[in-house]
């Protein structure tokens, strides 16, 4: 195979790994003859986007040059070894601070995303798109939307027409709101109209509808959604917050949670949820009235 097309191929691997499109994204690894690190990087991580957790366990060794990347999938599947996991991250980077290779900083990034760690990923994050992509959306997370723009001026200038520099534009103008709303929308339709509307898009396109008051448009764009992924995380949030938005009553996002809580119970919108009912609670006895008295105990 000559450089070219390898180059080709490989772009398209990264493309659809990029816009959720896992199993085209698996389909095309198995297309490049010519190994790389990063080729199978992209073909497990496939898999654990589509939570097929156990293949990576089976066949991701740890003599492998990938083993980290196993790392994510015990993350996801053994939830009481996650601060086990999380440590025995912290120490790898403290050891390897500055030489860690891209295997080890997708996987901490992964990870410390998940945890909430993010100044923990900003402190080891790399040059290369992928690294800036998920800088922009820690800083995002901390609120820090003029740092985020910055991040973004450097992938803009490294290539501003690649997938993940257009992706990362379209969060920064979510963030944002108002008129910005609209412009994310188009860079997430166009990609759906260019490849396909993977899931990732479609939730993409329904919270710029949402906060556009559309809520209408984002009903459909989420039952599309829905349909080719019943259970998908996002999708069910978002449907949990257009149901509010809607007044629908109480019935509706009642069922998401209970598909949330079935599916994703250590996830950080069931913790929070879960605490907010537990404080909810508890203020709730403080404003109790208060027992009558038993009268004929005199």
């Amino acid at each position: 195979m000559d450089g070219h097309k390898a180059g080709i191929e490989l772009f398209l691997v990264r493309n659809h790994f990029y816009l959720g499109n896992y199993q085209e994204c698996i389909n095309q690894v198995q297309k490049v003859k010519t190994p790389s690190q990063e080729k199978d990087m992209f073909f497990y991580r496939s898999y654990i986007g589509q939570k097929q957790y156990g293949i990576v366990l089976d066949e991701v060794k740890k003599d492998s040059e990938i083993y980290p990347i196993r790392l994510i999938a015990e993350y996801f599947t053994q939830v009481d070894k996650r601060p086990a996991l999380v440590q025995q991250v912290d120490d790898y980077v403290e050891k390897n601070r500055g030489t860690l290779d891209p295997a080890w900083i997708i996987t901490a990034g992964t990870i410390y995303f998940q945890e909430g760690l993010y100044e923990n990923y900003l402190s080891i994050a790399g040059e290369d798109l992928e690294s800036l992509a998920l800088s922009i959306q820690c800083l995002l997370k901390l609120n820090r939307v003029d740092l985020a723009k910055k991040t973004y001026e450097t992938m803009q200038k490294t290539d501003e027409d690649a997938t993940l520099t257009q992706l990362a534009l379209a969060w920064i103008f979510m963030e944002v709101g108002g008129e910005k709303l609209q412009d994310a929308f188009y860079i997430f339709q166009e990609f759906s109209d260019k490849y396909s509307p993977t899931v990732t898009l479609l939730n993409g396109q329904a919270v710029c509808q949402i906060g556009q008051g559309k809520y209408e448009d984002a009903e459909a764009t989420l039952r599309e959604a829905l349909n080719r992924d019943p259970n998908n995380y996002d999708t069910l949030i978002n449907l949990i917050s257009l149901a509010q938005q809607q007044e629908t009553g109480w019935e509706i996002p009642q069922r998401y949670l209970t598909q949330l809580r079935e599916n994703y119970r250590e996830s950080p919108y069931i913790k929070d949820y879960t605490k907010k009912e537990a404080d909810f609670d508890i203020l709730a006895l403080q404003y109790a009235p208060s027992k009558p008295l038993n009268l004929e105990a005199f």
